[in-house]
């Protein structure tokens, strides 16, 4: 087989309401997809970044490199891509570029090897695997009523048959506290875990998590910022519950550093941005080594989400027992169009179950009707 065409596809949605984390707010949902081409097969993957930059760095740069080329050389391939940008791409935004070519390649070579994904990235451990519902993002409200609208979203995810769930934490320390709490006493039988999105220091985030830690959640993602390591570590000796990172970072050098200091339990590299499936094989490898179990971000479409799916299933929990807690897959439940609406063949998650799929690629078949309806700029290389 040889490449012969690469496609970009930018899309966007305004929101009807905006919601937001610690960080900022979301008005509009945005994507990039990335199609590429064999001897009329197409794989489909998606870049984790800002869109109109990962965009151009398919198109200008990564895509004319892979024409003509085998692309069931996966390995071979991210190679090559790694080389030609190495002095200046070792982390971020072309670093999500490659992620979605790579995951796009990945479908391809399901789909012509006449195989589900999760075989090829090593065999299938699993046909479910239980999701968890992430939600409660902050809105424009008076904090007393805000409490009360997340408490009551956690309850409707329980009312749809979620046993875990994530609500985010960072808007303030008053705030959070009381969150923390309300959901908990709504929510005695959920597993639940809080997302900071890095908005604490080190003495906050302590005060946080023993907040978690009093109230029985699981574990506590992104308490500091991504850029100290170390502090992971501090933080992990003043608290009980799991310490989770990954979503900023890439490649299996940049998980080595985040993860050999020590204090972070659980890896969270997004399939979209981390290097695609390709690297998060060698990015669970390294974990694995230090015996870290890897539970990926899932944000974007259900092109991202079914990747995520196929990586937990070909995968095993450290350190391995008769009797084991399998791995969970983030569902995000924040309004997405580009999730629920793009899609002729969805990922099935029912009760919050996925199964993972047994058609060839991902098993998720983009709707080039509706897609066009939310693109805003296209790309084709030939």
């Amino acid at each position: 087989m040889k490449i012969e065409c690469i496609r970009t596809y930018q899309l966007e949605h305004r929101l009807g309401e905006p919601f937001g984390f610690s960080q900022w707010s979301y008005d509009t949902r945005r994507a990039l997809l990335v199609e590429v081409v064999a001897e009329g097969v197409s794989g489909w993957g998606e870049c984790y970044g800002p869109a109109e930059v990962t965009q151009t760095a398919v198109a200008g740069f990564y895509a004319p490199q892979l024409m003509r080329r085998d692309p069931l050389q996966t390995d071979a391939l991210w190679h090559a891509l790694w080389q030609s940008s190495l002095d200046y791409a070792r982390r971020g935004v072309m670093m999500g570029a490659m992620s979605g070519l790579d995951m796009a390649l990945w479908d391809l070579k399901g789909k012509a090897l006449g195989r589900p994904v999760c075989e090829l990235l090593g065999g299938r451990f699993r046909d479910s695997v239980p999701c968890y519902a992430t939600g409660m993002y902050f809105r424009e409200m008076s904090e007393d009523a805000l409490i009360d609208v997340l408490t009551a979203e956690a309850v409707g995810y329980r009312q749809q048959g979620f046993r875990l769930m994530k609500i985010k934490v960072g808007k303030n320390l008053p705030f959070d506290l009381r969150l923390i709490a309300a959901v908990r006493r709504a929510l005695p039988e959920v597993t639940l875990m809080a997302d900071a999105n890095h908005a604490f220091d080190l003495p906050e985030a302590i005060r946080v998590g023993r907040a978690l830690d009093e109230h029985g959640y699981a574990w506590f993602e992104e308490p500091l910022s991504p850029e100290l390591p170390g502090a992971y570590r501090q933080l992990h000796e003043k608290l009980d519950l799991a310490l989770a990172a990954g979503e900023c970072e890439q490649t299996r050098w940049g998980f080595q550093s985040l993860l050999a200091p020590g204090g972070v339990q659980i890896a969270q590299p997004d399939l979209a941005f981390c290097g695609g499936p390709s690297e998060a094989l060698k990015i669970r490898a390294v974990a694995s080594a230090l015996g870290i179990n890897v539970i990926p971000h899932a944000w974007g479409t259900m092109l991202n989400l079914a990747a995520a799916t196929h990586f937990l299933a070909s995968g095993y929990q450290e350190p391995g027992r008769a009797e084991v807690t399998g791995p969970i897959l983030e569902y995000d439940r924040t309004p997405n169009p580009l999730r629920d609406e793009l899609f002729q063949i969805p990922l099935c998650i029912q009760d919050g179950i996925a199964r993972v799929p047994t058609a060839a690629g991902l098993g998720v078949d983009v709707d080039r009707a509706a897609m066009r309806s939310f693109c805003v700029k296209e790309t084709e290389i030939l």
